[in-house]
């Protein structure tokens, strides 16, 4: 078998479809065919089941996902390792939450693209509660993620840095300039990030303590549509402060003067507890404690 015909697997897999793949990947479909075909015989079972127009992976198949990442991730360590040690090549996958994305990450690539030129930046959006398993399965090389502390066994930490979380208003809201605390949340009402976010859970869970009733008008993973409803006077926006950044600014929003209980966030990077540290991970790093002060 070959790291081209697993990465094929993959995408079929991924994408439910051979058309799919075979456009995404930009192979003529006959090769995309072919490459599976090759890869059963050598395996002896069958991967998908083509049911019409519709494939479904076998049981083989399922089990097949795991070592095929697992090889793939080998093959990207083997190009990050076994290179000139003063110039790292290959590719480095990086889970990132989307909050570090509105100009913390850019600014940071571009230095590393400078520095380390040989290397192809991959990202991948990820949340809390699924990027632990995706470091573990090979999905990720390493993550750069904005959450309450986190300690888990199996991811070893390479960096933290203490962030922000606040309130934001249009300069028109009755709260803009005032001195709050949570009792004075209970009026308004309040726009949050999604279900499986951190900070949502964090402010419900303070809100609860103090015996406010929330009157939650938006959920959304989008910041920028918070953003755009506090600013048009809509509600109070619960969100990282580096995502406001421009909009206070420009003074289409202001930070409320929070006297309640702190909400304690960390940027963070995290590896597998069992991956080496390249020299493409540790520049990365570097550049991010080089570039990140406060």
């Amino acid at each position: 078998m070959t790291i081209t015909q697993l990465s094929t697997f993959l995408k079929i897999a991924e994408l439910g479809s051979f058309s799919a793949a075979a456009n995404n990947m930009g192979y003529a479909q006959s090769t995309v065919t072919t490459q599976i075909k090759l890869l059963e015989e050598e395996l002896d079972c069958q991967l998908f089941e083509r049911l019409g127009k519709t494939i479904v992976l076998t049981s083989q198949g399922e089990r097949l996902i795991a070592y095929a990442k697992k090889m793939l991730q080998l093959e990207r360590e083997i190009h990050l390792e076994i290179s000139d040690e003063e110039e790292p090549t290959g590719v480095l996958k990086i889970g990132v939450s989307e909050s570090l994305c509105y100009n913390r990450v850019p600014k940071v690539l571009m230095k590393y693209k400078k520095e380390v030129p040989g290397i192809d930046i991959q990202l991948v959006f990820v949340t809390h509660d699924t990027f632990p398993d995706m470091l573990q399965k090979g999905e990720i090389d390493l993550v750069y993620t904005l959450n309450p502390y986190i300690e888990d066994g199996r991811l070893t930490m390479l960096y933290r840095q203490k962030e922000k979380l606040g309130f934001f208003v249009s300069p028109e809201h009755p709260l803009a300039g005032k001195r709050i605390k949570e009792k004075n949340l209970a009026d308004y009402p309040l726009l949050l990030t999604g279900h499986n976010c951190s900070f949502r859970q964090m402010l419900l869970t303070d809100l609860s303590q103090n015996e406010v009733e929330p009157d939650i008008l938006l959920e959304t993973s989008s910041k920028e549509v918070l953003k755009q409803f506090a600013s048009n006077g809509l509600g109070v926006a619960f969100i990282p402060d580096m995502t406001a950044e421009r909009e206070v600014e420009s003074k289409h929003l202001v930070r409320l003067d929070w006297r309640g209980n702190a909400f304690p966030i960390y940027s963070q990077i995290f590896v597998h507890k069992d991956k080496h540290v390249s020299k493409a991970i540790s520049s990365l790093v570097d550049i991010i404690q080089k570039e990140i002060q406060y």
